[in-house]
């Protein structure tokens, strides 16, 4: 398997139970597995077979739980049909009706919405604090506390969580923890080597890498992945064998897209900064030895017409989502974070002039040309 992160990335694929020599996995695009006789049916339920029906487990989906597990440094995973059902799968784990959360306040949008709508059906309480300020997290614990969740590199301004004092602090009350690595992927980041419980992923995002498959994954150890592969199956979040084969491609390339994706992210941001029409650039400058993500997000309020600045992206894509090889943009206002209220956007910094920026693969010399252009044109 190897020792490095490169060469793990490339060479996860499990033993083709079939025993077909098959340079890649096969997609498994079955409904179902077949059985010589009742006997061999109760095999399954004994432990002695490892498929049954698709919905509780397939060879495609179990490889992609299995290569992020590998890659997070985790016992096992568990692949989703989307991130936002990985994270209510995870969630559903570690808390249950009656129970509370308490949640970094700048996460991602839709996550906000599944915490404040769904969970809420689920009778499970959410409090959203800022976790810059540890002393608020622990004057939010309450007797009904069971988690404590956050992002490695929050969505969309990129603050860079301090995942090793939050598990020590909740380890100290003993609760669980949570933290969604999509942003960082474990390129950067391994939050499980940092003391979390569970890491959450949009394999949709870095880990497929191409735009060309919804997924998500959970990774953790073995008991607490039992369960959320229960939530999983029962709850009926399981990915399709195809998607799941999609993201396994795409993940063989993780280690070279993100590596070109940092170091374009990094001139970019320089760049920007340098800008006197910009008025803000967000960027972490901590994250990681590796560098500090593929995700640049400026503030152009005061100092361009926003409008004007998308009509002039030329080949810069426009889309509600990150993360492609592709360089795109997108818009957190009326898109990730149109769920949360004026008042709270402006709490958290989102304005009518923020734009997240995902930064691609291409040259980096024509992903400045084309930024710059565009806020010349746009400049009040």
């Amino acid at each position: 398997m190897g020792e490095h992160f490169a060469t793990q990335s490339v060479h996860f694929s499990t033993q083709d139970k079939q025993k077909i020599e098959s340079k890649v996995t096969p997609i498994y695009q079955t409904t179902a597995f077949k059985f010589k006789d009742l006997e061999d049916i109760e095999k399954f339920y004994q432990g002695d077979k490892d498929y049954l029906y698709s919905r509780v487990g397939n060879p495609n989906t179990d490889e992609l739980g299995a290569a992020v597990a590998l890659l997070e440094h985790a016992d096992a995973g568990v692949a989703a049909s989307s991130g936002l059902a990985a994270i209510l799968i995870g969630v559903l784990s570690l808390a249950k009706a009656g129970d509370h959360v308490i949640a970094s306040k700048d996460i991602y949008g839709g996550t906000y919405e599944l915490f404040t709508t769904e969970l809420d059906d689920f009778g499970i309480e959410v409090s959203f604090v800022d976790f810059t300020d540890h002393q608020a997290i622990v004057s939010a614990i309450t007797n009904k506390t069971t988690l404590i969740y956050s992002e490695s590199i929050t969505n969309p301004l990129l603050r860079v969580e301090d995942i090793e004092t939050i598990a020590k602090l909740a380890k100290q009350y003993q609760l669980k923890t949570m933290i969604d690595n999509t942003f960082a992927t474990p390129y950067l980041i391994q939050p499980l080597d940092l003391g979390i419980d569970l890491v959450v992923h949009s394999a949709t995002k870095y880990l497929g890498g191409h735009s060309d498959v919804t997924a998500g994954v959970v990774v953790g150890d073995q008991e607490s992945i039992e369960k959320v592969k229960r939530k999983a199956i029962n709850l009926g979040t399981t990915l399709s064998p195809f998607e799941a084969w999609l993201a396994c491609r795409g993940l063989k390339t993780l280690d070279v897209r993100m590596e070109r994706q940092v170091r374009n992210a990094r001139k970019l941001a320089d760049a920007l900064a340098a800008n006197p029409a910009v008025g803000c650039v967000y960027y972490p400058s901590h994250a990681s030895e590796k560098g500090n993500g593929a995700i640049v997000t400026i503030d152009l309020t005061g100092f361009c017409d926003t409008a004007t600045f998308f009509k002039g992206l030329d080949w810069v894509k426009i889309v509600p989502t990150l993360a492609g090889v592709e360089t795109s943009v997108s818009y957190p206002q009326t898109t990730s974070h149109r769920a949360l209220s004026l008042e709270v956007q402006e709490q958290l910094g989102i304005t009518d002039g923020l734009v997240r920026i995902s930064v691609g693969i291409e040259s980096i010399d024509d992903i400045i040309r084309v930024f710059t252009k565009a806020i010349e044109r746009a400049k009040l």
